[in-house]
């Protein structure tokens, strides 16, 4: 592993001043993701900005009934929220469904939206990989990619995005708020992770700037919710195809309907066709089936993973057809 300066912040501005001085350097809190990367020799940060000493770790009702979370608060203290697992339950089944308990006791929520690929090429510095080095080519394209994208690739990388609890976010909806040296901005979360493109070096819609707090949208009401995630095994694996769905229901009817996708996309997938396709029809297996069939109507398979269409429509209709029963449930 190669050296490289450590220092601490005591402030968020300071923090902020801290990375200009120094433009290869790095923000760690849990460090569940940059400490590995480090070691594998992939990033190689020439200064550690610790910033746990910050006061980002609450979570606050809003006067509008949004959540707002601090980028420090830890992934099993949001899991088990009482006001995530009140209002925003597909959150908390998001992110129970990653990791092991150890990892999400020093994960933290800023750390988990700036999470990195798990491609094998991109964490071998020996391999082809335009996200790792720019220009490089993408030896997943032609090589082993059974675990890569279906959605959002492009010619230059075709890495999946591998957060279960980005997955919720896109389908809940948040605000990032976050502090640059011109002051504090608003993101909408949609817009945060950016498709690869001819830059997948570019992951984030970040300028020299630390992640403050995420704002979740007001809940549904009645609100259903359900995280189906598919993988190999059953426990700390990625997953192969994972639907995170909302619903409300009048009687039997949707009013409204989210759902976003991960394990198959270069980035947390919101499908919103088919959460419009959705509205004022009935819950069932046929409409939660055509829904499927929307959301995957761009896929487009490697070589080695076609599989993972199949597979994420099961996880959809999983997923819908498990948040209309909570709905229900929670209406009665």
């Amino acid at each position: 592993m190669r050296t490289f300066a450590f220092a601490r912040a005591d402030s968020v501005a300071r923090a902020v001043e801290s990375q200009q001085g120094d433009p290869a350097s790095a923000f760690v809190a849990g460090g569940t993701t940059l400490l590995d990367l480090v070691k594998l020799d992939v990033m190689r940060p020439s200064r550690v900005i610790d910033i746990n000493a910050l006061p980002l770790n609450t979570v606050e009702r809003l006067p509008d009934d949004r959540l707002r979370i601090g980028a420090l608060v830890t992934n099993t203290d949001l899991a088990y929220h009482p006001d995530v697992l009140a209002d925003h339950p597909l959150l908390s089944q998001a992110i129970l469904a990653g990791a092991s308990s150890q990892v999400r006791n020093m994960a933290t929520t800023g750390g988990n939206l700036m999470q990195r690929t798990r491609c094998p090429y991109f964490r071998d510095a020996a391999a082809a990989c335009n996200k790792r080095e720019p220009g490089s080519g993408c030896d997943a394209l032609h090589g082993v990619n059974r675990m890569h994208a279906v959605l959002g690739g492009s010619s230059e990388c075709v890495a999946v995005h591998p957060s279960d609890m980005c997955v919720a976010l896109a389908a809940i909806g948040a605000t990032l708020t976050l502090h640059g040296p011109r002051g504090e901005r608003e993101i909408e979360f949609a817009d945060f992770h950016r498709l690869p493109g001819t830059t997948p070096y570019l992951e984030h819609d970040l300028d020299n700037e630390l992640i403050v707090a995420v704002t979740l949208a007001p809940p549904l009401v009645p609100l259903g919710a359900a995280y189906v995630k598919l993988r190999d095994r059953a426990a700390y694996e990625f997953a192969l195809a994972s639907a995170g769905a909302m619903l409300s229901l009048d009687e039997e009817l949707i009013g409204e309907a989210r759902l976003a996708l991960g394990g198959v996309a270069t980035k947390p997938w919101r499908c919103r066709e088919a959460e419009a396709s959705l509205a004022g029809k009935r819950a069932d297996t046929a409409a939660f089936e055509a829904a499927a069939d929307l959301a995957l109507a761009d896929a487009r398979p490697l070589s080695h993973n076609a599989f993972k269409i199949p597979l994420a429509r099961q996880a959809i209709v999983r997923a819908l057809r498990d948040a209309a029963r909570r709905a229900r449930e929670d209406d009665a």
